[in-house]
């Protein structure tokens, strides 16, 4: 089945110019001129939509004022959005980015950059999906857990060992995709040596899946393993994840930089940072880090 976009946009040439960029993807396309429309919309059919591309400035409610009602209902914060906008400045980028907006076009844009950031938003709808499912599956003996090590080398054990050590936290689904964008930075940035301007390369043309697969059957990286030691505490589980790259300087990487919004990878650090831990680490030379979350209520009592 195909993704559905809802497109909101009070100019009407560029809804025209959107719908013509997208016409051959397959996806289902909803237009939307007014705000209250598109908003009634995804009250009523809230599960109809698996990504909003829409613009920040509308005169009867502004993107960021969309945004916030978005991000406020259970049913759709985890619903990814786009914000494209000419008000490209740091300081409102950065606005957009805390409240919610993790992915940005600026006006005017070509089809390509469109595409790019398109498929990157529902390819990380599509795992955050994946991960709600894998934690809803597993059984809550894992609770029981004191210390645990695990070792992977492909992005699947990376999106099934990520929701596995989630089971229990107090925001489960935040964690599970917290831990699962470190496992995988492990895997292609530290086993397989794919950096940031070569994944937004990849990413553009939209062959880094096979790309990542390529270099795990490469001979110098057949044989390297991600290792995963857990550990529980009195409220909190702490998580060490280490690679055997070279490492690399992660400081640029901890907040969300203007500069990297606009590109269709290069935030999963923040964001894990901001919303699902409440201590992240990187130590020695960058291919270790580790992290702490919130045991639930429930698990912790």
């Amino acid at each position: 089945m195909s993704a559905s976009i809802l497109v909101l946009d009070d100019e009407p040439l560029n809804l025209e110019i959107i719908g013509e960029y997208l016409s051959d993807t397959g996806y289902q396309l909803s237009f939307f001129e007014d705000p209250e429309r598109a908003w009634e919309a995804l009250d009523s059919r809230p599960y109809d939509f698996d990504l909003i591309l829409m613009d920040r400035m509308m005169p009867k409610l502004d993107g960021l004022a969309m945004l916030g009602r978005i991000k406020a209902d259970s049913r759709m914060k985890h619903l990814p959005v786009i914000m494209q906008t000419a008000a490209a400045g740091p300081e409102q980028v950065s606005e957009g980015l805390a409240a919610g907006a993790r992915y940005y076009l600026t006006k005017p844009f070509r089809s390509e950059a469109l595409l790019a950031i398109v498929r990157a938003a529902l390819h990380d709808r599509a795992r955050w999906a994946d991960v709600s499912q894998r934690i809803a599956n597993h059984s809550r003996a894992v609770l029981l857990l004191d210390e645990a090590r695990f070792v992977l080398r492909t992005l699947d054990e990376a999106e099934a060992i990520a929701g596995l050590l989630a089971l229990g936290a107090r925001e489960a689904e935040n964690v599970a995709m917290g831990l699962a964008e470190l496992l995988v930075n492990g895997i292609e940035h530290g086993n397989l040596g794919i950096d940031f301007a070569t994944k937004a390369r990849l990413k553009s043309q939209d062959c880094w899946m096979e790309e990542v697969l390529r270099r795990q059957e490469l001979e110098e990286n057949r044989h390297k393993l991600v290792t995963v030691h857990l550990r529980r505490e009195a409220n909190e589980c702490v998580v060490l994840i280490a690679d055997q790259g070279e490492g690399f300087d992660w400081t640029e990487f901890l907040d969300i930089s203007p500069d990297r919004a606009f590109a269709p990878n290069g935030r999963g650090i923040a964001v894990s940072r901001q919303v699902a831990f409440s201590a992240l680490s990187y130590l020695g030379k960058g291919n270790q880090v580790e992290v702490r979350y919130r045991r639930s209520e429930e698990v912790s009592a």
